[in-house]
């Protein structure tokens, strides 16, 4: 890794409680006795317009170099931002030492020393990173010509992008050309509303920035942002076109009721929610098996939903759905009965409303309960038996049919439609069920292909309405992606981030953890499984990097060699001194926040502890754990996001595969004579802040049980 030569300049700001915590002329000789360098300035408030205005008095003199220990980095970013040929390093000295610690105390000096030292030894390994610029196209290709896609094509031409909006069918409308109405608006009615998709068609025909191509299907798609080319065949004519981001909008298809022989599908008079619509839209429903007149009507929800059996999930729209379909018939013929049969009603939001206002007709009867047996009776009619009832025991409806509000399946289940030229294989990755991996909590329509954003109910049930709201999101994350691919930025988490990965190919050993292990398919392979790297498809989490054997993986501003110095340079009491070190290995997502966020609320936690942050857990490499116990550290916790159902790894998968690697640590150790116990992993969410103290507590209680590092006389 070759660094950049000039001199560091460094800082110390002494306000928030800096100046009265620590002995600030001590800590300014921190470059001078470690590097050789000039000693550290000091401000009474760097923050400030005077404060900035001093730094940059440097800047003007050619300083490319600063390190300001002061607070943390996640604020003030802005302020010490001097342009992209200044690098700047943020010694955490304020959250990470004198807000946590005992003011005046040595061990908080030595805190703060040892995070300067960190600082100051990371500028010097640090080069200046050069943006991977290549000229790039800017269309947006929509996929699908429904709701979702046609909403997401008119959202991207009014921000005056030029779109490429592909259907497989002969025309437009998708799902929503089978419905006789929507649902409502909630602005100004709480009656079922038009779709208005026929003027969502018209505006889309007539808009010059759109260029519809019907009854085609995407054949393969290759390439990264900006510089997507895409095969297409439509109407037998095959066409390539580059793109720059790619809104995948193939919407849903309805659950099988093939599989709902148990709630009676199959039998005489019961059909399906999606059936039921297709018979309202030919005018009078009637009943099917002889078009006789209905006079009552049973409708079944959650059928084959919220079923381990079938599908999981909530399908969010069919109790809303099925609602609707209740007005339908009370329009029809004020006379009809209806019976609702639930396991709970959901309708969020405004539909509640429309709950509400269906409750208040005499003529629909609600019952909580689940469906024990259906049965054909006399006539044609429905017998449904219905258990564990508010009313209490059974009790048994006779219809003259049953509708059953079946759920929704994302199209890109077992589905087709990108065709991706990808290693990692040719759709999005799924998530669960089916639907395309997003960062459900922080991140939604990204999915783990950069510049591939998945909108409607491809991506999670949602109705009509919410589709529409859903496509201006991922429209606007398609320009996001668009624009900062254009100056060689990366996208979430690391938004704004120039540098990239760099591999001394003639190392490559084609072991293919790089392109196993790549969160997001960066990597592609070359007939020799060699990597061959996408720059524009990379998100800067360093995952190949710690998964890289070789360590032949880094970035101009990260790399292991790095963090094999920033860990060497921490200071190391002796044995006799009984001061424990403790190396906590932080994902800068959420564990990093959650310590900043302790430190705000001033809870106290261990000076003991040198926190490292990481980009993701995920590019840790197994070297530096060897540094630490060879440095003399007595312990290291490996602290990720949490990952799991209920929450995500902000790359997807970085703390789990941390974890993975964990049991490829005892060989290492065991090797060292270290005990395993010294190493833990520890999911952090960032609203366990309050939790660390004791995580750290009770770690520093083992380490004293366990007994210092044996390696600590020999540590450097």
């Amino acid at each position: 890794m070759t660094e950049t030569n000039g001199t560091i300049n460094s800082y110390v700001c002494t306000g928030c409680g800096i100046g009265e915590s620590l002995d600030v002329p001590k800590l300014c000789k921190v470059p001078v006795e470690h590097s050789g360098l000039p000693e550290a300035k000091t401000h009474p408030s760097l923050c400030s317009d005077e404060g900035v205005a001093f730094l940059k008095q440097d800047v003007s003199a050619g300083a490319n170099k600063i390190v300001i220990a002061a607070c943390s980095k996640r604020v003030f970013s802005e302020k010490f931002d001097f342009g992209p040929s200044v690098m700047v390093e943020r010694a955490n000295i304020r959250e990470g030492a004198v807000w946590i610690s005992e003011p005046n105390n040595e061990n908080t000096q030595l805190l703060a020393e040892d995070y300067f030292r960190m600082s100051v030894v990371k500028s010097g390994k640090r080069s200046l990173t050069t943006p991977y610029i290549q000229e790039l196209d800017k269309k947006i290709l929509v996929i699908g010509g429904g709701i979702a896609g046609l909403s997401s094509a008119i959202q991207a031409s009014r921000a005056g992008k030029n779109v490429v909006l592909v259907e497989k069918e002969s025309k437009l409308g998708g799902f929503m050309n089978r419905l006789k109405k929507k649902l409502p608006s909630g602005d100004d009615s709480l009656n079922p509303a038009e779709t208005g998709i026929s003027g969502k068609i018209t505006s889309v025909e007539n808009d010059p920035k759109i260029d519809v191509k019907l009854s085609t299907e995407i054949e393969s798609i290759s390439g990264q942002p900006g510089m997507f080319d895409v095969t297409m065949n439509s109407s037998g004519k095959s066409i390539t076109i580059r793109v720059g981001a790619i809104i995948q909008a193939t919407g849903s298809k309805p659950y099988d009721p093939q599989k709902l022989s148990h709630l009676g599908y199959g039998k005489k008079n019961i059909v399906t929610n999606i059936e039921f619509e297709d018979m309202a839209v030919k005018g009078e429903i009637v009943r099917p098996s002889d078009g006789g007149k209905i006079r009552s009507v049973l409708f079944v929800q959650c059928a084959g939903s919220r079923d381990e059996k079938h599908l999981p999930y909530c399908s969010s729209y069919c109790c809303s759905t099925t609602l609707k379909h209740a007005v339908y018939l009370r329009e029809q013929d004020k006379d009809i009965k209806i019976y609702i049969v639930y396991k709970d009603i959901r309708t969020p939001g405004k539909y509640e409303l429309f709950y509400k206002k269906v409750q208040e007709d005499d003529g629909i009867f609600f019952t909580k309960g689940e469906v024990a047996s259906v049965e054909e009776g006399d006539g044609g009619s429905v017998n449904i038996t219905v258990k564990e009832t508010l009313l209490g025991g059974e009790i048994t409806i006779k219809a003259d049919m049953a509708v059953l509000a079946t759920g929704m399946e994302s199209s890109a289940k077992n589905g087709g439609a990108l065709k991706l030229k990808y290693r990692q294989g040719p759709e999005l990755p799924e998530l669960a069920y089916g639907f395309p991996d997003s960062h459900f909590i922080c991140f939604p329509y990204e999915t783990r292909r950069t510049g591939i954003y998945a909108t409607g109910t491809v991506r999670h049930p949602m109705d009509s309405r919410q589709a529409e709201i859903d496509s201006a999101g991922a429209v606007l994350k398609a320009i996001q992606c668009l624009e900062l691919s254009s100056t060689g930025k990366s996208l979430h988490p690391r938004s704004g981030d120039t540098s990239y990965p760099e591999i001394a190919m003639d190392r490559c050993t084609q072991c293919k953890r790089c392109t196993d292990e790549c969160p997001y398919g960066m990597y592609d392979e070359d007939e020799k499984a060699n990597p061959i790297p996408n720059p524009l498809r990379c998100r800067r989490c360093g995952t190949c990097m710690g998964a890289c054997p070789q360590k032949i993986i880094s970035f101009k501003d990260y790399h292991v060699d790095m963090y094999s110095e920033i860990i060497r340079a921490s200071s190391m009491p002796g044995e006799e001194e009984e001061k424990p070190r403790v190396l906590i290995l932080a994902c800068d997502n959420d564990s990093v926040p959650a310590f900043d966020m302790a430190a705000a609320e001033r809870l106290k936690i261990s000076p003991f502890v040198r926190i490292v942050a990481l980009r993701c857990l995920g590019s840790m490499s197994m070297v530096w754990l060897s540094d630490a116990f060879s440095k003399g550290f007595d312990g290291v916790i490996l602290m990720g996001c949490k990952h799991g159902d209920d929450y995500q790894c902000h790359n997807v998968k970085g703390s789990e595969l941390a974890n993975e690697r964990m049991g490829k640590l005892e060989e290492t150790l065991g090797r060292m004579a270290i005990e395993p116990q010294r190493v833990q992993f520890t999911p952090v969410a960032i609203g366990d802040y309050k939790k660390l103290p004791g995580i750290i507590d009770e770690f520093m209680k083992m380490i004293d049980e366990v007994g210092p590092n044996p390696f600590k006389e020999f540590g450097e």
